[in-house]
């Protein structure tokens, strides 16, 4: 029998290797790759990549007055020589994050988005290969709306945990969310004290209602499942757009041949009785609705911070190599 992670792309799911250390990622053979500064910051601290960063410090150095602007043009470039270098090994996109702590400012992260289109075309590299990530705040979707209609830059809306957040990504035109399934997960297991089957999950749930959601209502917007915790809920998901892996499960998927049955289906949608809601063009509401799911403003105000964070923390380390 074929091996399980054969058989999950069979099912018409899109493989893409969550990861930021591009040594590993052609073994799976996934279509896309998406990375994030946690990734990047784990992957820069292997040798093997102190060339990158070299190449980057070398860049950014020359591109600001002020230690602060090389650190900022330093990380920039990294994101992009990441980037290029997961290009070279699959043949689809790579997902390149805004900063987060512009997740609460539409401009800014629209003028970051355009800054690194700009750095990767300079390099060569079409925008059609590149997914903007950004956080699916309310300013960080309105942003995805600008980019995706008056610029044709493809976004990927991550830290995503509410149907709120994922209908209003669609109405902006998103070309594709990014659902956290683990992290939700781990929201309920801390919350309830107990534990669920692949088959009760509510990160798994979450998704499966997302998906049925834009395929009953014809939207186009490309559903990724995210943030696995182990393999049951990815082949719970069997059948969904895009599911983004890590490379750890990609090995144990790849080294197993247990059945995986699809299950999630666009055809099935059709029948099923959900009401549609709108978003997109009322604020308040979204906000209210959002703020009434205290996971998912926990998650999305924790996954911000962290994300945050180890951009301090990676910048740090650039600051300290531009100044030796």
């Amino acid at each position: 029998m074929s091996s399980s992670l054969d058989q999950l792309k069979a099912s018409g799911t899109v493989v893409v290797c969550d990861s930021g250390d591009f040594a590993t990622i052609g073994k799976y053979k996934p279509q896309d790759a998406t990375t994030n500064p946690s990734l990047i910051l784990a992957a820069s601290k292997k040798p093997e990549y102190a060339s990158l960063i070299d190449a980057a410090v070398a860049k950014g150095k020359t591109e600001g007055k002020t230690l602060d602007e090389q650190v900022d043009a330093t990380l920039d470039r990294l994101l992009v020589e990441f980037g290029k270098k997961i290009l070279e090994i699959i043949p689809g996109k790579v997902s390149t994050e805004v900063d987060a702590r512009f997740s609460f400012d539409t401009q800014a992260s629209i003028d970051k988005a355009l800054h690194i289109i700009k750095l990767y075309e300079e390099n060569g590299i079409s925008r059609d290969r590149i997914l903007i990530k950004i956080a699916s705040t309310w300013e960080g979707i309105k942003a995805a709306q600008v980019l995706q209609s008056q610029h044709g830059i493809n976004c990927n809306l991550t830290l995503m945990f509410s149907n709120v957040q994922a209908i209003a990504a669609a109405e902006a035109g998103a070309y594709l969310i990014s659902p956290f399934v683990g992290r939700i997960l781990d929201w309920y297991k801390a919350a309830h004290k107990r534990d669920y089957t692949a088959e009760e999950d509510p990160g798994v749930k979450s998704v499966q209602n997302i998906f049925n959601y834009y395929k009953k209502h014809g939207y186009k917007t490309i559903v990724m499942g995210a943030s696995f915790r182990n393999t049951g809920e990815i082949t719970e998901l069997a059948g969904c757009d895009y599911l983004t892996i890590s490379p750890n499960l990609l090995e144990d998927l790849f080294n197993s041949t247990a059945a995986v049955p699809k299950k999630l289906d666009a055809a099935n949608a059709a029948s099923l009785d959900i009401p549609k809601k709108s978003y997109i063009n009322d604020e308040a509401l979204f906000r209210f609705e959002f703020n009434e799911e205290a996971m998912a403003v926990e998650k999305l105000r924790e996954g911000i911070s962290k994300f945050a964070a180890d951009a301090v923390t990676l910048k740090d380390i650039l600051k300290q190599k531009i100044q030796a």
